[in-house]
């Protein structure tokens, strides 16, 4: 198992991780040391444990975030997908409508062909 020594708030820190997720793994902490950097720059030295759990509560609530917008997103979409079948459903509710009128309206036409071949017939 491959390890790597990642730099958060100036500290080295080793780590283990799964073949070929070294570079993902030195990009989060990467992006963690920034997060950490940031605040020290707002709020100056506070502490480097307040800080790692400022910055960990910055990384929750961007998680916390990310999934409601990933519930809103399937929710969206389920939603989506039953208007998609209530309008199907409605095309073919109308196809038959719209075929019953058309059969309707044939034999109207026939009965008028019968009746005007029954007069020409009587002239």
């Amino acid at each position: 198992m491959p390890e790597i020594t990642v730099h958060i708030a100036g500290k080295p820190y080793r780590m283990a991780c799964g073949e070929g997720e070294e570079e993902h793994l030195m990009s989060l902490a990467a992006d963690f040391d920034r997060r950490i950097s940031a605040l020290r720059q707002h709020f100056g030295e506070v502490g480097d444990n307040r800080l790692l759990i400022m910055a960990a509560l910055t990384v929750a609530d961007d998680l916390a975030e990310s999934r409601r917008q990933t519930a809103a997103a399937q929710k969206e979409a389920e939603d989506m997908r039953s208007a998609s079948q209530e309008a199907a459903q409605f095309t073919r509710d109308t196809e038959v409508a719209v075929a019953k009128r058309l059969e309707a309206a044939a034999v109207n036409v026939e009965r008028m062909v019968e009746l005007l071949n029954q007069a020409e017939r009587q002239a």
